[in-house]
């Protein structure tokens, strides 16, 4: 009974008995419904799928702690961002010695009583950290009407914005190696998050700096701006584009986590009379 069909066989042939083979062994017992884990194993909940759209700045944030080397081995300073997703601009930052849910509840509560935020405008996304998933900072949230979201377990493509931003931070050539101490960690961070939101040209939103991209106006004389430049330079030398005049990168009009499946791929072939709807 406690020995699987394998070494059952092994056994008996040892024995110099013969009853079946492995493969009728194993038939018999799935005739029995014996066939089973034995054991007990962890059975974990199924997480829906978190969707976060943003069509303009304090509509959805993303926020993320990490740690960084401190001044000696096994000391480390840990660092709280909070970034939107629309303007990809760094609302709310904290350097501190260690992680827990009451710096992080003071940093959320510092920025989540904004005059711009609206009650129930607002979509907090996180990780599921312990800090991230405490009672402290969900009191706070509801406190806040302050709507919080989590990526599911093992899928970082659940919290892509912000685990992105630290990459674009900590690969910078002035991001040192080790802080001295943490007012030189401090000191660090508001040059850094000041150049971030100022000077930092982002993919994600047409090239434009953060700062740009939270004065909606601000973005579009930019972008009219290129738009012009282009124009002039085709109108001088056509032939260098082929005769088709560029055009700048297009701000996004709405920035997602985890966009939900289009109707093109959920109906392949849609009758001719809604083609131009669902494109």
């Amino acid at each position: 009974m406690d020995q699987a069909p394998p070494p059952v066989y092994a056994t008996l042939l040892d024995e110099g008995g013969y009853l079946g083979s492995v493969r009728t062994m194993y038939r018999l017992l799935a005739e029995a419904e014996a066939v089973r884990e034995r054991r007990n194993p962890c059975r974990h909940p199924v997480y829906a799928k978190p969707e976060l759209l943003a069509t303009g700045p304090h509509q959805g944030w993303s926020w993320e702690i990490t740690k960084r080397k401190g001044p000696e081995k096994w000391r480390y300073f840990s660092l709280y961002v909070i970034l939107d997703i629309c303007s990809r601009s760094v609302v709310g930052w904290l350097r501190a010695p260690s992680q827990s849910a009451a710096l992080a509840k003071r940093l959320l509560a510092e920025r989540g009583h904004q005059p711009a935020l609206a009650p129930g405008q607002l979509t907090l996304h996180a990780d599921r950290g312990s800090r991230m998933t405490s009672r402290t900072v969900a009191q706070l949230l509801a406190d806040l009407e302050v709507t919080h979201s989590h990526r599911r377990p093992s899928i970082s493509n659940d919290h892509p914005d912000s685990a992105g931003q630290f990459k674009t931070l900590k690969y910078r050539p002035d991001f040192p190696e080790r802080f001295g101490c943490l007012e030189h960690a401090h000191q660090h961070g508001q040059a850094l998050f000041h150049g971030y939101n100022t000077e930092h040209r982002h993919a994600g939103i047409a090239c434009l700096t953060p700062a740009t991209v939270q004065h909606y106006g601000a973005a579009q004389a930019v972008l009219t701006a290129r738009a012009q430049t282009l124009q002039a330079a085709f109108l001088a030398h056509p032939e260098r584009f082929r005769g088709r005049l560029p055009q700048p990168l297009a701000l996004p009009k709405a920035l997602w986590i985890n966009p939900p499946e289009r109707a093109s791929e959920q109906h392949p072939t849609p009758p001719a009379e809604d083609t131009e709807l669902l494109q």
